[in-house]
């Protein structure tokens, strides 16, 4: 089995042929080189993973040569040999991006486990990079995992408000996606080459937000020392993504309806209009008829965030895709972990199948990362689910017989997030993935202290 490809550049034949042999011994493919210009040759041509490479060459500094072949292969490592008197060499490689150098004269048992350490950090970093390019940079509705006929409703209704600038209202509990959605729909569309900006209303103040969202001039009020470009202008020509927007003040909703009828501003501090082209996508946890009717959110906003709407099924809703989901999630963190994952054991995927998941897909992607990091072996067990699980499964728990009062269901949640983060509401926050300001509106919604 080929552990990896190694490139060893060296005039002196002898060592080369030895290093060779040692390393082919550990299940390693080896080319050679005897200077820099045959040695470009194959790195040009072959995949490697590990350059082991002489300081002294004869036609180049194979010192010289590091930058350049970190520059044009980043994830390829690289290990300088140096002479007994030149060890500051090796120390100037370090600095220019080698992994490590070795001495000519080392045993054979320091030279292998130099080469199996950057081998092993070299296919790392490839691995990584090829799983950030599918799952967290090229967001696209392949990525949007799942077979369940509501999902699949959502998704053939983004793709078709994706060829248009219409703007879009993506409704849906916490944690259900509406960020993956609205990249989606971005990259999708003819604005694709521009940028995708996206802020939480409810992480701000009012004033912070309006500045934020707006920017301002320079002595607009005390501590504006210099011009600030809002998220407005910096999404120009692209998408901007206002996520829980149920959390905007109604006087920033009023200048936010203003934008979207005239796709101009005046920021604070300013006399002159400021004209964007920016699309709106809007995201919220909550029911904006019912904030409405309790005064809380305009209608005549709601009318143009939500000329296309969009609802997220909760993963309750779609258990059908529990499985496909954990798939993806361990292939992610197993890699990311540096861990080896050869099977999930059925009834870990049973109790998840079992349990409702409030804070659904995000949930469940922090129930696999602990999982993993629990393990002990190469496969989840039951044993690496929390307690909550348990006590969560339908019929042994009475919240779960009879109809579900979701209500009750988000209150125990809260209770359960609080009580794991001993009290402390920013962190419970975090962890539910929602604003401070909204979790205190639901402790005072549920009365809780």
């Amino acid at each position: 089995m080929n552990r990896g490809t190694i490139l060893i550049i060296d005039d002196e034949i002898e060592l080369r042929q030895l290093l060779k042999k040692l390393l082919i011994l550990d299940g390693y493919k080896i080319f050679e080189a005897q200077d820099a210009i045959s040695a470009w040759e194959v790195i040009e041509k072959e995949d490697l993973q590990v350059i082991i490479i002489d300081v002294k060459l004869p036609d180049a500094s194979g010192i010289d040569l590091i930058p350049k072949i970190k520059e044009m292969y980043p994830f390829t490592e690289v290990i300088v040999i140096t002479a007994y008197g030149t060890i500051k060499d090796g120390v100037q490689a370090i600095k220019l991006g080698a992994f490590d150098y070795i001495t000519k004269g080392d045993e054979d048992n320091k030279i292998v486990p130099v080469v199996e350490r950057a081998m092993e950090k070299a296919q790392m970093k490839s691995r990584i990079d090829q799983l950030e390019k599918k799952v967290g940079q090229k967001f696209n509705f392949t990525n949007i995992t799942g077979q369940s006929l509501l999902l699949k409703e959502a998704i053939d209704i983004a793709k078709k408000v994706a060829e248009t600038d219409t703007s879009v209202l993506i409704q849906g509990e916490t944690g259900t996606g509406k960020e993956l959605f609205a990249q989606s729909i971005h990259y999708a569309s003819q604005r694709r080459t521009k940028p995708f900006v996206a802020i939480n209303c409810s992480s701000f103040t009012k004033e912070l937000l309006e500045s934020e969202m707006f920017g301002y001039k320079a002595g607009a009020f005390t501590g504006a020392n210099k011009n600030k470009k809002g998220l407005f202008e910096e999404a120009n020509l692209g998408t901007l993504f206002l996520d829980e927007i149920a959390e905007m003040d109604i006087s920033i909703q009023s200048k936010l309806l203003r934008v979207l009828e005239t796709n101009s501003f005046i920021k604070s501090g300013d006399t002159k209009t400021t004209f964007v082209d920016v699309r709106i996508i809007a995201a919220s946890n909550r029911n904006l008829e019912e904030e409405i009717k309790n005064g809380h959110f305009r209608s005549d906003l709601y009318y143009r965030i939500g000329v296309m709407k969009i609802n997220l099924p909760s993963l309750r809703e779609r258990k059908e895709d529990i499985p496909l989901l954990v798939n993806g999630f361990v292939n992610y963190y197993q890699v990311k972990l540096r861990k080896s994952i050869k099977k999930i054991d059925d009834e870990f995927l049973q109790r998840l199948i079992e349990y409702n998941f409030p804070g659904n897909i995000r949930e469940l992607r922090n129930l696999i990362e602990r999982a993993i990091i629990l393990t002990n072996s190469n496969e989840l067990k039951v044993t690496s689910l929390p307690s909550e699980l348990f006590e969560s499964r339908i019929g042994s728990n009475p919240i779960f017989k009879g109809i579900v009062n979701l209500e009750e269901l988000e209150k125990e949640h809260i209770l359960k997030v609080l009580d794991q983060s001993k009290g402390n509401k920013t962190k419970a926050a975090e962890l539910l993935g929602i604003g401070l300001t909204t979790l205190y509106r639901k402790l005072q919604t549920y009365g809780i202290e």
